[in-house]
């Protein structure tokens, strides 16, 4: 699941989160490593101009601050920015703080990365916005070198050039998982020649068998083989029956009722799913949390 509070776009927050902080995402961070949720979520912005402020709010807490923080609160959970605009930093920068990352959780990474869509933060940072997919992917070659096992990475590429540069600590894992966010066909394509892994950005339920066919077709024709992780973002959740307005999208019922229409997913060939929960409080968000863990889970 997505972590509530760190980001607070008004297409999925609630508004008990206006007024949380850090104990609060101590309290979900806790609670999912608690029910057996796989990983904990945060997403990145640098920052949100005045055009777009009102809908996406201001709130986007850092992605390597965030995870780090709550590592130290968690044991088992692993931990993913969804998604990371690498193409925003030098690839030697974003391999120091997610190396480190790395090696503080105990090997609890999973590098989910973006092309990105504000125009105006790459502007203030230097970067071209309508290059950013050319960047994201020379960035996936150079990362992938400079998160691997060689304390003195090495990549020649167009945009970014380096060797001979030492950096410890190195990941705990052997290969970092670089998961692909984006549902355009040149996110689809880099997701399936380039990552361990797509996470589709909102793909409606019709919609993902024929991008994870076409993913399938992508890499059987490029030859590429090894594990892929398919993910998919669920529609919002409520585990039992609510007694409040949770809007119409949002599926609710019972445990068996649920996990039934969640394994529809893994027919399609999905892997991995997202959930969110709708909450009106802290604390009904992690009963939503314990009762998915304890009695929809284990059906799916």
């Amino acid at each position: 699941m997505q972590l509530p509070v760190q980001s607070q776009t008004t297409l999925y927050a609630e508004p008990w989160e206006a007024g949380a902080g850090p104990d609060d995402l101590l309290a979900v961070a806790r609670a999912a490593d608690r029910s057996g949720f796989a990983y904990l979520a945060s997403c990145d912005h640098v920052g949100i101009p005045r055009r777009l402020a009102a809908a996406m709010s201001t709130v986007w807490y850092d992605p390597v601050a965030t995870l780090a923080f709550l590592a130290a609160a968690t044991e088992r959970i692993r931990l993913l920015s969804h998604v990371a605009v690498v193409g925003l930093r030098h690839p030697l920068l974003t391999a120091k703080q997610y190396a480190t990352l790395d090696h503080l959780s105990g090997g609890r990474l999973i590098l989910g990365v973006g092309a990105g869509h504000v125009q105006e933060e790459f502007e203030a940072l230097g970067v071209d916005f309508r290059r950013r997919g050319a960047v994201l992917d020379e960035c996936l070659d150079a990362l992938r070198a400079a998160l691997g096992p060689e304390e003195f990475p090495e990549h020649h590429g167009k945009l970014y050039d380096f060797e001979g540069l030492g950096q410890r600590p190195r990941p705990v894992q052997e290969r970092v998982p670089l998961w692909v966010g984006g549902s355009s066909p040149a996110a689809v394509r880099r997701a399936a020649l380039k990552g361990d892994g797509w996470l589709p950005q909102g793909d409606p339920r019709d919609r993902l068998p024929d991008q994870i066919a076409r993913i399938g077709e992508l890499r059987d024709r490029a030859g590429v083989h090894g594990g892929f992780t398919v993910g998919a973002v669920t529609e919002p959740l409520y585990v039992g029956s609510p007694r409040w307005d949770v809007g119409r999208r949002t599926l609710t019922g019972g445990p068996q009722e649920l996990a039934e229409s969640l394994r529809a997913y893994r027919a399609m060939g999905v892997h991995q799913i997202q959930v969110r929960f709708r909450s009106r409080s802290r604390s009904e968000l992690t009963d939503q949390m314990a009762a998915f863990g304890a009695e929809v889970a284990p059906h799916l």
